[in-house]
């Protein structure tokens, strides 16, 4: 593979993430492509879509290429893969003030923590520090997707 991914595109793609879609990378021309569940599904079943919209012809071309090329495409990690929460709960480990350690620990227990996390980090006017760390995490995870996968990146 001769191709050199930007590892903020990467991440990029990884942030916008949705049910029923896949992020992938094609390894011949370094092209990260988005393809819904169903516009695979279409594609498996040879449906045809020239009435479709133009914007859903594109779509479901890629979705082709994907289904008829897909030894060319890697899945990038997915938001299964990337566990958010516990990258939240290692950075309030990180926080050195005990009494903000432990209000975002609490914060972070149960239904809507992250929605709860984000509003203590405004409180506590941390956020640039999270998101940097989040990102700093992020980095690390797609490296090591990189890394596995033999794909040659660029920071």
């Amino acid at each position: 593979m001769n191709i050199h991914v930007k590892l903020k595109d990467i991440i990029e793609e990884m942030e916008i993430q949705f049910e029923e879609s896949r992020s992938l990378l094609n390894i011949k021309t370094g092209e990260i492509v988005l393809v819904t569940s169903e516009d695979l599904r279409a594609a498996e079943d040879e449906k045809p879509f020239d009435h479709l919209p133009e914007w859903e012809q594109e779509n479901r071309i890629i979705a082709n290429d994907v289904v008829e090329n897909f030894e060319n495409y890697i899945e990038l990690p997915t938001k299964y893969e990337v566990n958010e929460y516990e990258i939240m709960e290692n950075f309030c480990l990180t926080v050195s003030d005990q009494r903000k350690q432990e209000s975002l620990l609490r914060v972070i227990r149960g239904k809507g923590a992250f929605r709860r996390f984000k509003d203590e980090l405004i409180d506590f006017e941390m956020e640039e520090q999270w998101y940097s760390y989040r990102d700093d995490c992020f980095k690390q995870i797609v490296i090591k997707w990189c890394k596995k996968n033999k794909i040659k990146y660029i920071e």
